[in-house]
């Protein structure tokens, strides 16, 4: 703590609070921890509800529950005091939401894969003389040169 500038407290009063500062700054440490480790908490929580709603259509029941049962214990630690407690309800949620997140991006990337082998074959298709082929005798090679 900083005291500056003028200010009608007595020396003795200014000791004194210096002091109780002093003796309440593990305490203070202890609560800013705390608000910390519920803070990340409750951004899990809701990172991890959004993508359940969001794209939990995308996997199977099982690969949902595997998030929900942790997300579900996560939600219970918050409502009581024991850090410890949260914390390791957070680890939980934070491992099945990872390989929840990683289960997604495989059936994306799938998706993707697929969508483009089926956008290729159709191209395929098209460049066999039909209507939208373009001959290579109409194609030009071209330069642009500026001459100032």
């Amino acid at each position: 703590m900083t005291i500056t500038g003028q200010s009608t407290l007595d020396k003795k009063d200014i000791d004194q609070m210096v002091r109780d500062a002093e003796a309440h700054a593990e305490e203070d440490r202890q609560r800013r921890e705390e608000a910390e480790v519920r803070n990340n908490a409750d951004s899990l929580v809701y990172q991890t509800e959004k993508v359940l709603r969001d794209q939990g259509d995308k996997l199977s029941a099982d690969d949902k529950s595997a998030v929900e049962g942790p997300l579900a214990d996560l939600k219970a630690a918050l409502n009581g005091n024991d850090m410890s407690a949260i914390r390791a309800a957070h680890e939980q949620l934070m491992s099945a939401s990872q390989a929840f997140s990683q289960k997604l991006y495989e059936a994306a990337s799938r998706d993707d894969a697929a969508a483009a082998g089926s956008s290729a074959s159709g191209q395929a298709g098209n460049g066999a003389g039909g209507a939208g082929s373009v001959d290579d005798d109409e194609i030009i090679d071209a330069e642009i040169v500026d001459e100032k």
